[in-house]
């Protein structure tokens, strides 16, 4: 038996193992002897057998119990200080409280299902057809859908927009290979309005210096004015719908690392896309501390009216201070022209005054020859 790192051999006499007990009559009293000395001894080793292994059980049992006692007063200690470092740490990490708001909690659900059918019609220039393409970037809920017929009515685009399960659509209609239009429609109920695009600016074409993740989630700013007027409050309900990246979209990353900004100047809606940065490479958490950086494309909107349907139906509101392109090209000529005219009746009335300058015949010049 091996206990305590010591061997505890049992004391053996004086025969050797494996010698025999002498024999004979005179051999009874020896054997005698010799088995009562092997009892003695095996009970003598058997006692110092179990004192050896009582002594083993007590000394593990008392290490057992200080290993258990150290291990508790360590986990006390450590909870002790996380219960004291605990609520700054959470502080810190959370200043904006936003772990208790249950509007941000995670939801890996897609809700709300808004679909934007982006395309435009035949005989659009490379300007138009680029800024369609900037759009359709923008947009990661999008779908597109080859040219449009110019001679086809555009009650057809809620048959599009049906079988390609859209439920907003911005349509582009290019005319005289110069003006554009937009529409931008809540199909099949409406509303509809219509916009004529000028000062067109492509991304490829300004290369500026902002930059942003393909298919993340942009935010909408909407100036004070969208909130005054009743109009434009319609227009900012449209345009949340139709540029407003739905939560969980399956084609959308979980980022907002870009602005998509409105502002109303001069009768018009001025255009402008922006990338949200931080100032300093450690200040990325920090909403108080981020720039803005022009990204592309930039354009101006200006109304001319707004439909009850979806590309029909009533009109609700009409820009009385609208000129078409055309009504403007006629009017340059006019004034063009204006010069030219101005030209001609100076000469007319010049003949006319030497005309008027002439005396008349005085009969009495003969007289006096």
């Amino acid at each position: 038996v091996q206990s305590s790192g010591r061997t505890l051999q049992p004391a053996m006499g004086k025969r050797k193992a494996g010698s025999k007990a002498p024999g004979g009559r005179k051999g009874k009293k020896a054997r005698a002897q010799y088995s009562d000395d092997d009892g003695d001894e095996s009970d003598t080793a058997a006692a110092a057998i179990a004192s050896a292994v009582d002594l083993d059980l007590k000394q593990a049992q008392a290490a057992a119990a200080a290993g258990a006692e150290a291990d508790d007063d360590g986990e006390a200690g450590q909870g002790e200080a996380e219960d004291e470092n605990g609520p700054e740490e959470e502080k810190a990490a959370d200043p904006y409280l936003l772990a208790d708001a249950k509007y941000i909690q995670k939801d890996t659900r897609w809700r709300n299902k808004q679909r934007t059918l982006v395309f435009a019609s035949r005989g659009v220039t490379s300007r138009f057809r680029h800024l369609c393409e900037d759009l359709r970037k923008l947009l990661p809920h999008h779908k597109t859908e080859p040219k449009f017929e110019k001679k086809s009515n555009l009650h057809e685009i809620n048959e599009v927009c049906e079988l390609k399960s859209c439920n907003n659509v911005v349509f582009f209609e290019a005319r005289k290979m110069t003006d554009l239009y937009m529409y931008v429609a809540r199909v099949p109920h409406g509303p509809t309005m219509k916009f004529q695009v000028l000062n067109i600016h492509t991304t490829g074409e300004v290369r500026l210096a902002g930059n942003c993740l393909l298919g993340s989630r942009p935010l909408l700013y909407f100036d004070k004015h969208f909130s005054d007027l009743a109009e434009l409050q319609l227009v900012k309900t449209l345009f949340t719908q139709v540029f407003g990246t739905p939560r969980n979209h399956p084609k959308s990353k979980p980022f907002h690392d870009h602005m998509l900004a409105f502002y109303w100047m001069d009768g018009k809606i001025w255009f402008r896309h922006y990338q949200i940065a931080p100032e300093t490479a450690g200040v990325g958490d920090d909403p108080e501390r981020q720039q803005l950086t022009e990204i592309g494309p930039r354009f101006v909107l200006d109304p001319i009216r707004i439909l009850n349907g979806s590309f029909s139906g009533q009109q609700l509101y009409a820009n009385n201070s609208y000129m078409s392109p055309t009504a403007l090209r006629s009017q340059a000529k006019q004034l063009l022209k204006n010069p030219y005219m101005h030209k001609l009746e100076a000469k007319a009335a010049r003949k006319q005054r030497v005309k008027d300058s002439v005396l008349p015949e005085d009969p009495t010049d003969e007289a006096f020859l």
